[in-house]
């Protein structure tokens, strides 16, 4: 059997017991539920996008669930950098493993996020720059030259692993990567949400108040798992792999992509926190039936199976 100290991976630095982190946006604006999907399995959390200034985000409706996945328009509503820092010291506390999701409208604005929440105790830093639905971010994600300039500004001010979430809505998703690496980005995580719209045939008009949301869940899955398997083959950092895992056949997937972590999101939603153990058992019984010691030595086979 596989020992579980053997499921810890090291990740742009960042060392964890296992490759399951939570992902951004779900259960992430309070030290008490980031606490509780860490002891519930996850290996990381993250927490949810945090801005400079509190945001109350758009109206509802923001979430519908639709037959392949889940579509959403948040807006980025969150309390601020400043009222947020309490949850972070409250983790740190607790000995939670805590990457901070930040975001902006200028490189300054992810700087100075980046380095309250550093202060205040965080482990890393995952820049979205990717938010498929609120304007002057989405647009960050699509630039290398934007990309490559948030990057350097909060590498300037906190000595913590960075990591960039990649938008899966741009023509050449490798171009981002490799922008983010040559500025210095520790790693990246790929993918965001889809750019995708559903309309009520009765009332005749979006579902979602803002319109256009960001699609999550199974249908993107062949999308993350094609992006994280070019990203692997060109960039030299690490790659976090998200977007539609529902159970652990999809984390093996993406660790062969070449995900050396992956992200969970949607499956909360659908099969509860235990989704993170039963995701780790999984990927345990699979390295042992087909003789990896390591979970690093699943990371990339794919490749050198191909």
């Amino acid at each position: 059997m596989v020992d579980l100290a053997d499921l810890a991976v090291r990740v742009a630095g960042l060392r964890i017991r296992n490759p399951t982190m939570l992902a951004a946006g779900v259960l992430g604006l309070s030290a008490h539920t980031l606490r509780r999907a860490y002891e519930a399995g996850a290996g990381a959390v993250v927490s949810k996008s945090i801005g400079p200034e509190p945001r109350e985000g758009f109206r509802t409706p923001i979430l519908v669930e639709l037959g392949c996945g889940l579509l959403n328009a948040v807006g980025l509503s969150n309390p601020g950098a400043r009222a947020f820092r309490e949850e972070v010291k409250a983790l740190r506390g607790a000995g939670v493993p805590l990457i901070v999701s930040v975001f902006g409208f200028r490189p300054e604005d992810y700087a100075s996020v980046a380095s309250v929440l550093v202060e205040a105790g965080a482990l890393a830093v995952e820049l979205n720059c990717s938010c498929p639905h609120v304007s002057g971010v989405r647009e960050i994600g699509s630039r290398p030259d934007l990309v490559g300039a948030v990057v350097k500004a909060v590498k300037e001010v906190v000595d913590v692993p960075v990591l960039v979430k990649l938008s899966p809505n741009v023509s050449d998703i490798v171009s981002i990567g490799l922008a983010a690496e040559r500025a210095g980005a520790d790693g990246v995580v790929a993918i965001n949400t889809v750019r995708a719209l559903a309309i009520d045939i009765e009332f005749r008009r979006p579902v979602l108040s803002a319109s256009i949301g960001g699609l999550s869940g199974p249908a993107i899955k062949p999308i993350a798992v094609r992006a994280v398997y070019e990203l692997y083959q060109a960039l030299d950092v690490p790659i976090i792999g998200c977007g539609g895992i529902m159970g652990w056949r999809d984390a093996v997937e993406f660790l062969l992509a070449g995900a050396s972590a992956i992200q969970i999101g949607s499956a909360i939603y659908y099969r509860g926190l235990g989704v993170f153990q039963d995701i780790v058992a999984g990927i345990s019984r699979y390295m042992e039936e087909h003789g990896y010691a390591r979970v690093e030595d699943v990371v990339g086979d794919a490749h050198r199976k191909g």
